[in-house]
């Protein structure tokens, strides 16, 4: 009886000798939390770094995903790993604009649990179903835009330049064509500035990705109870046998 537990022990269950650790999505994952972690180091005392480094950690997100399954490298740790980075660098950013914005900071506190435990949960569904977590192209749109949205608050917490002056860097006839604007417009965008246009812009994608946790919570919630009920079905007549 001994043996045979130690023959189905997962130690001892056949596997290859790839080093997992060292698949290049997961390099890539791990390039993330180095800029991830340099963006958080600076983000009171240099919102320029911060700002490129954070975003082009966010958009490695894409490439290791398309870098696992073009390679058939794809990987539950490497999963995991691109779970709790994204999990931790909006965390983190969220906890920031909860002290710059502290009218709203209840708010961004809500958003943080949210975001946590649907993902937790969604997460150990799948992983315990068996179903795959990649993101789809639709999800992804979803994610990076809820990600610029917070980053745009995030400069808007430390730049105040009027839009109007950068936009004679536009092509003439486009500014021709802003400037020709009843005069209400144009001084609406006078006092605009760029964060503003970009988190205006990716606000209500923002709140969808909220919905969307909300029914990722819910459906893994189900996927979870149903798994439960399975499990008690096969024990009780386990029992009756």
């Amino acid at each position: 009886m001994a043996t045979a537990r130690r023959a189905s022990s997962p130690a001892s269950r056949p596997r290859t000798d790839e080093n997992v650790y060292l698949f290049v999505p997961n390099l890539i994952g791990y390039t993330r939390v180095v800029l991830g972690a340099a963006a958080l180091t600076y983000m009171t005392t240099h919102p320029k770094f911060c700002t490129v480094a954070y975003c082009v950690s966010a958009l490695l997100d894409a490439v290791d995903g398309m870098a696992a399954r073009a390679l058939g490298q794809t990987s539950k740790f490497g999963a995991i790993l691109d779970m709790v980075t994204d999990r931790c660098m909006t965390s983190c950013l969220l906890c920031f604009l909860a002290s710059a914005y502290p009218r709203f900071a209840l708010l961004f506190q809500f958003l943080i649990s949210l975001d946590f435990s649907s993902h937790y949960i969604h997460m150990y569904a799948s992983i315990s179903s068996g179903s795959s977590s990649h993101k789809k192209n639709t999800l992804f749109i979803f994610c990076a835009a809820n990600e610029l949205f917070f980053v745009a608050l995030y400069v808007l917490a430390n730049y105040d330049k009027p839009l109007l002056p950068s936009l004679t860097v536009l092509p003439s006839p486009l500014l021709h064509l802003i400037l020709s604007l009843p005069v209400p417009a144009i001084r609406v965008i006078e006092h605009l500035s760029w964060p503003q246009v970009v988190a205006a812009v990716t606000c209500p994608i923002m709140v969808g990705k909220q919905i969307i946790n909300v029914v990722q919570f819910c459906k893994a919630a189900k996927m979870l109870t149903e798994s439960d009920q399975e499990d008690r079905y096969a024990a009780q007549h386990a029992k009756a046998r």
